[in-house]
């Protein structure tokens, strides 16, 4: 049996609009995932999900030129031994570059600096394994605690990132952390316009990761 024009027309704009699907999902499918795994401060703890580390990365990263995805892994309270027990399910297959954002609570309870160490190695190393990429992103500690203290909790990032030759962003909190106006009630986790903050300035960093991973 022969077509009529209108069926002709009808399968015609079936196939395009299903080639259109297809396009579609093969862009969103080629877009780099970045993937935040940390504690709090990227888990956006006191503020809405559009003011929260991963969407306000996205927009920096967007403005950058990147069309990366941005996915939040961060749970509150986590120390790096919990992001250790949780890194294999809590990143997921298809990220591109990782970052690690670990260490706060590490500081805040006093942990041993060999200990926080000891995890971010290991964290690094699982990740590397799996062939994504790693941004490490370190917590200063301030010499007001005693500055043997502070001085070997800080060499802990900078020994990880040297022996896994991976890059080191030193301080989440840089440009923040001094600035009340950019900090919540609590004096410790910044708010939407501190978390604007750290987006710009961790962006680069994030920008050549993946680059690299290209």
């Amino acid at each position: 049996m022969t077509s009529t024009p209108a069926r002709c027309i009808s399968r015609r704009a079936l196939i395009a609009a299903g080639l259109a699907v297809v396009s579609g999902e093969t862009l969103a499918a080629a877009r780099p995932v970045v993937t935040l795994l940390g504690d709090s401060i990227t888990a956006g703890y006191g503020l809405a999900a559009a003011d929260a580390l991963p969407a306000q990365l996205q927009a920096a990263l967007a403005r950058s030129g990147s069309t990366a995805i941005v996915r939040g892994a961060g749970v509150s309270g986590d120390t790096t031994a919990g992001g250790l027990a949780r890194v294999d399910f809590s990143v997921q297959p298809d990220t591109t570059v990782c970052i690690v954002a670990l260490g706060g609570n590490d500081l805040l309870q006093g942990l041993d600096p060999r200990t926080t160490r000891a995890n971010l190695q290991a964290i690094v190393h699982r990740l590397k394994a799996r062939r994504i990429g790693v941004v490490l992103a370190g917590i200063a500690a301030p010499s007001a605690i005693g500055r043997g203290y502070a001085g070997d909790f800080n060499a802990a990032f900078v020994t990880v990132a040297s022996n896994e030759h991976v890059p080191l962003y030193p301080d989440l909190l840089a440009g923040v952390g001094a600035d009340n106006a950019l900090k919540q009630r609590d004096g410790i986790h910044p708010n939407a316009a501190g978390v604007a903050v750290i987006a710009r300035r961790l962006a680069p960093t994030v920008v050549r990761a993946l680059k690299a991973r290209a």
